[in-house]
């Protein structure tokens, strides 16, 4: 007997009920399948394009055969959608919205159901959840990602970066890109939960997940978590700069996978962390670089022409110059120029930072100063902040010291020049 996760309502084997007529059949299935159906595009036709090991891996997965079995629930070809999604099972025992839809598959050969998710006497809220499940995933087949076009957020890759993660808690997903000479070429992507009370997280304990950029600070094996956290897991550095400028607290935000008696979880139910299947955990972990690689976490992901990017990118790097030209050659009124009026680093506001670079710079008979490694990405929900990363080799004539240095740029206004507002190591 199969069992229905969540509800421990038993599904009734294929065999076990007479089998009425199609066109009965067809009048049968519930309209809500129906109606999610139709909008559903074969998975391997939105990835199979990119030949990459990880889009291949997703285009042959658990979401493509759940979706192609709604796609044939619409096309009224019920044999091969149960087929499917009792392939699916075996190999996937605990994907809760197999089995829902499993269900549905059997419960329609007796009688009409009018709507997704029909077992008498299932917990509502645990149904409304699978239903919102069925709804993300099929979404993202209806919405291919779109090609040649890229997240505004990707200014600039760093050289090390070998890979970039952008998780969407509006749609639930996480998506995958490669650095490619500074650039991200889209892999691959994956359902994902979030916060149980959405996103924009401000305080600990409201169960909601930050946005903004962020980088993996570390990898915590399974061995050393407990079952809640599935195969492993990756903390992020939450709150960052921003987020202590702006009091917003909590800690403890990570990528991390499902129990191991759970396939996935609804698209609203952690904590606050990203949540995803653990065999896409096992997949994502093979591009995470610990203190390397940026996660961004938006709220939606606005995708634009390269092109449209490459000026912002230009400008900035124009900036940075400037910066760097005017610390090298002891122009202390320029340099201090490239900071904003609410700059601060630590506890010191911009006065008084400049009043130490001002008696330090005095000491100096010559610099030297060498930056590199630049990466450089848009801050989610906002046109006028970039974080920027580069590699800083500083010499002068009494200090020699190499660092990896985090900047703040911001538009003090609309139309004004970009300011450095907040500026430490990395």
């Amino acid at each position: 007997m199969a069992h229905t996760p969540r509800t421990g309502r038993a599904l009734k084997s294929s065999g076990s009920v007479a089998v009425p007529k199609r066109s009965l059949i067809k009048t049968a299935i519930t309209s809500t399948v129906a109606a999610i159906a139709s909008f559903c595009v074969a998975a391997s036709c939105v990835l199979a394009s990119d030949h990459s090991p990880l889009a291949e891996i997703a285009a042959s997965g658990p979401e493509t055969m759940l979706v192609k079995s709604l796609q044939e629930i619409a096309e009224s070809r019920m044999d091969s959608a149960l087929n499917g999604i009792e392939d699916l099972l075996k190999t996937n025992p605990n994907f809760r919205l197999a089995h829902l839809i499993k269900g549905d598959l059997l419960l329609a050969r007796s009688r009409p159901i009018s709507d997704l998710g029909n077992p008498a006497g299932a917990p509502q809220e645990h149904i409304a959840d699978l239903r919102e499940e069925a709804r993300v995933r099929v979404q993202r087949h209806r919405e291919p990602v779109p090609r040649n076009m890229t997240p505004k957020y990707l200014l600039q890759m760093q050289p090390e970066q070998k890979y970039a993660i952008i998780a969407d808690t509006d749609k639930s997903r996480l998506y995958i890109f490669r650095n490619v000479g500074g650039k991200p070429r889209y892999v691959a992507d994956y359902y994902i939960s979030s916060g149980k009370n959405g996103s924009r997280k401000i305080r600990e304990g409201d169960k909601k997940t930050p946005l903004g950029v962020y980088f993996v600070t570390a990898n915590l094996p399974r061995e050393k978590l407990t079952d809640f956290y599935g195969r492993g897991a990756f903390p992020i550095n939450y709150p960052n700069e921003w987020d202590k400028r702006h009091g917003r607290s909590g800690f403890g935000i990570w990528l991390h996978g499902t129990p191991s008696d759970t396939y996935s979880r609804p698209p609203r139910a952690s904590d606050g962390c990203v949540v995803l299947a653990n065999q896409d955990l096992d997949r994502i972990s093979e591009t995470l670089q610990v203190g390397v690689t940026p996660v961004i976490i938006s709220d939606g992901i606005e995708w634009v022409d390269p092109v449209d990017i490459s000026g912002l990118r230009d400008k900035l790097g124009s900036h940075l110059e400037s910066w760097r030209r005017a610390w090298e050659n002891g122009n202390i009124e320029a340099y201090i120029g490239n900071y904003g009026r609410d700059f601060s680093t630590g506890s010191q506001n911009l006065a008084e930072w400049s009043r130490h670079k001002r008696q330090v710079n005095a000491n100096k008979n010559w610099i030297k100063v060498g930056i590199s490694n630049v990466g450089m990405f848009l801050y989610p929900g906002r046109d006028d902040l970039v974080v920027v990363n580069f590699d800083q080799e500083y010499s002068s004539n009494n200090l020699s010291n190499r660092m990896r240095k985090r900047q703040y740029w911001m538009k003090e206004h609309k139309n004004g020049p970009w300011k450095i507002i907040y500026e430490s190591t990395a």
